[in-house]
């Protein structure tokens, strides 16, 4: 019998020690709570995330080790980066969170069911009319053919998923966050787990200790909390191709 803390909803106790996570199912820490702003960015805050499938209750995670994205050190391959000087897609953010989400919740090839369920969808959604959420979308011509969301705080980014309808636009997505990240000195993009995709892009594993130490450091500095639908009005895939 698997054993872990029990949060209660409305509460503003705290996490426990993301130490204390189990190794298997590796990283589960806590249970319960509520999928509130407060409660979510402290999750993020402490290197903590909420996973969990529909009929589950809230689970809480922080596995180890944590995968990530140095922002100044993505790899583009060669292919994708030929393809990219002549792409004429238009990227953009903050357009259509809700849309991006619903996206990342569609049914995929080879998986069952989703775990965006409602009450994440409208607990992201809050957070992103808060200012602390925000999307990156990727369009050919009015079609939107790739995305990706997460959670931002402090200097610190955590992505959640991401989606492509057309081959390569959720990498165009992608790295043009990590571009802007990058430009704005925002060093890491949180991955959360190993992913042999998106090692080819440059993520890389890190213990959990050394990205809570990172994360309580990048968390408590000055971040951009609003809209982000101006800050990418530059980015274009061909930008993107020196990585």
């Amino acid at each position: 019998m698997i054993r872990i803390p029990i949060l209660q909803p409305g509460s503003d106790e705290a996490f426990p020690a993301v130490e204390a996570a189990l190794r298997e199912p590796n990283g589960l820490l806590a249970a319960g709570g509520d999928l509130s702003p407060a409660r979510l960015l402290q999750a993020y805050a402490h290197g903590i995330f909420p996973w969990f499938s529909p009929g589950e209750p809230i689970l809480w995670w922080s596995p180890d080790p944590r995968m990530v994205f140095a922002t100044d050190a993505m790899h583009v391959p060669r292919r994708l980066a030929r393809w990219l000087r002549g792409c004429d897609w238009r990227i953009e953010a903050d357009r259509d969170f809700a849309g991006i989400m619903r996206a990342c919740a569609a049914p995929r090839a080879g998986h069952d069911g989703t775990w965006i369920t409602r009450s994440m969808l409208a607990a992201y959604v809050r957070l992103h009319e808060l200012g602390h959420a925000h999307s990156v979308e990727v369009y050919a011509g009015d079609t939107l053919v790739g995305g990706i969301y997460g959670v931002a705080v402090g200097r610190m980014f955590y992505g959640e998923s991401m989606f492509s309808r057309e081959s390569d636009g959720s990498k165009v997505a992608l790295l043009a966050l990590a571009r802007r990240l990058r430009d704005w000195g925002w060093p890491l993009l949180d991955a959360q787990v190993s992913s042999a995709h998106l090692q080819t892009l440059g993520a890389r594993e890190l213990p959990r200790a050394t990205f809570c130490a990172r994360v309580a450091e990048l968390a408590r500095q000055p971040g951009r909390i609003g809209s982000w639908r101006s800050e990418f009005a530059t980015i274009t895939p061909a930008l993107l191709s020196t990585g």
